[in-house]
């Protein structure tokens, strides 16, 4: 009751329902909140400290910056939901806020298109090498078709492509990275899109942040060529992951083009299937299946591989702890 009594008091406010309204359209930063809201960034965030304790907000560091948005879980998030359907979009003020609220979006869009538009050539000349994004895309939904996705975590999130592949097939997305730039991107891409039941922030692929057992399926996209200890990220994904929970690792086969590493920066030459599979049931995880996917009528084409593990249906969440570290 105490609980509940402390959200009503919380949200009980002009200023904080404005804000619950502008942020369940998109994560916001309190210096972009204080654009839209036209007030002042001490009194911006003191609105939201009392939503952030009393269970309506997360707020996610990245870097100097902190993005807020509407609690994932919990009888705060329940408040939420049950408070946007009575708010007015046709009150006066709250259309000003949204009008600005459309130029900070607009803003990103177009930062993010500048930024892709910079890297779009690397990309395009690798994409020549292997079979389409599509295929591979349409492997990976269907390679976990069969399971209730609660929560997908995408590791090194890069565009957010992979969250828009799998929105219409989860409840929530989280996509992690390090790149400020890419986050930025990121949730450019899913603003436009109304993607509002997944975010990005900052993440280690080392170091998630996330609760042992608390992930339906953890997908590693094109990232662990990137790392220098790739079954490092493996570990710390099947930590994650619910029992019965699947991890998804899309990247190179084993290959021996040298210019993958001059020229796009990778670490790894690809990977052999038994050297995932290894990683995969060193820490606990089976049933590890892989799939090749290449160009026939490319000499020098690249194969993509797909594996997918399995988390042990009897693994505790104190065993994948303790492997993962």
């Amino acid at each position: 009751m105490e609980d509940l009594l402390l959200a009503l008091r919380a949200v009980g406010q002009s200023t904080r329902l404005r804000i619950v309204a502008i942020l369940a359209r998109s994560e916001l930063t309190v210096t972009e909140l204080c654009r839209v809201l036209g007030q002042t960034q001490p009194r911006v965030s003191r609105h939201l400290r009392l939503l952030c304790e009393a269970g309506l907000l997360d707020r996610n560091a990245q870097g100097t910056s902190a993005f807020y948005r509407p609690a994932r879980l919990g009888r705060g998030r329940e408040l939420f939901d049950a408070i946007l359907p009575l708010l007015d979009d046709d009150d006066v003020g709250l259309q000003s806020d949204l009008r600005r609220l459309a130029a900070i979006r607009a803003e990103r869009a177009a930062a993010a298109a500048a930024y892709f538009e910079a890297v779009a050539s690397d990309w395009d000349g690798m994409r020549t090498r292997h079979v389409a994004d599509t295929e591979v895309e349409a492997a990976m939904v269907a390679a976990v078709q069969d399971l209730d996705v609660g929560q997908l975590v995408d590791v090194g999130t890069g565009t957010g492509r992979v969250l828009e592949v799998f929105a219409e097939h989860i409840d929530r997305g989280i996509g992690l990275d390090l790149s400020q730039q890419m986050l930025d991107l990121a949730r450019s891409r899913l603003d436009q899109l109304g993607h509002r039941h997944c975010s990005v922030r900052q993440g280690d692929a080392y170091d998630l942040g996330l609760d042992a057992g608390s992930v339906d399926v953890a997908v590693l996209h094109h990232v662990l060529h990137y790392l220098d200890e790739p079954a490092s990220s493996i570990a710390e994904a099947a930590r994650t992951l619910r029992p019965g929970g699947r991890l998804l690792i899309v990247d190179f086969g084993a290959h021996d083009d040298e210019a993958m590493r001059s020229d796009y920066a990778h670490h790894w030459l690809g990977f052999a299937d038994g050297e995932v599979d290894d990683w995969c049931t060193s820490v606990g995880m089976i049933d590890v299946r892989t799939q090749h996917l290449t160009l026939a009528d490319i000499e020098d084409g690249l194969t993509v591989t797909l594996w997918v593990a399995t988390q042990r249906p009897d693994a505790p969440a104190f065993y994948r702890m303790e492997v993962a570290s």
